[in-house]
């Protein structure tokens, strides 16, 4: 039998799981954040527990954690941006590996997709770094596509990004793209 998963919002009481499970991202895949394991590490606990608490509430920005058997096991953000645009991102999806072959990353993305969606998003925006081969996989499989938009890393300039995509159903068409 397999684990039972499930995605919950994050509480305001909960910037240890949330400190917890960055670290955990960042020790297993530093080359897939902006941040390294060291600011995570030396961040005070405050700074956890502050984003914890905006993030249970906010309705421009929030954290989704993935349970196996109640336990933490993943992580993803969900932010529209402050630009006149206001485009929804997700953003730092992280699955533990142990549990990454029960389709979690896929759950995580629709519970933000649902939440962006529902505070008016129409389009679902990820920058994903090229060298990521496997998350741009992975998101191409959920429905994303390239925007054409390629940039350097605002946190790893070394780096290059694409933007990708993903229309939500029974959303208008984007101009650019009729």
């Amino acid at each position: 039998m397999s684990p039972s998963l499930t995605v919950r919002r994050i509480v305001a009481d909960q910037g240890a799981v949330l400190r917890e499970l960055r670290t955990a991202s960042l020790r297993d895949a530093p080359y897939a954040f902006g941040d390294s394991l060291e600011d995570a590490l030396s961040a005070d606990a405050a700074v956890f527990d502050a984003a914890a608490a905006r993030h249970a509430d906010s309705h421009t920005a929030t954290s989704f954690i993935l349970y196996t058997e109640g336990h933490p096991a993943g992580l993803i953000g969900a932010n529209f941006e402050s630009a006149p645009a206001r485009r929804a991102f997700v953003f730092a999806l992280w699955v533990a590996p142990a549990v990454r072959h029960l389709r979690g990353g896929e759950l995580l993305v629709n519970a933000a997709i649902d939440w962006l969606a529902s505070e008016g998003a129409q389009q679902i925006y990820a920058w994903v770094t090229d060298s990521n081969t496997t998350a741009m996989r992975f998101y191409e499989r959920l429905g994303f596509v390239a925007t054409g938009d390629h940039a350097r890393s605002t946190q790893t300039p070394e780096q290059w990004e694409t933007l990708l995509m993903r229309e939500l159903a029974g959303a208008a068409p984007l101009a650019s793209a009729q």
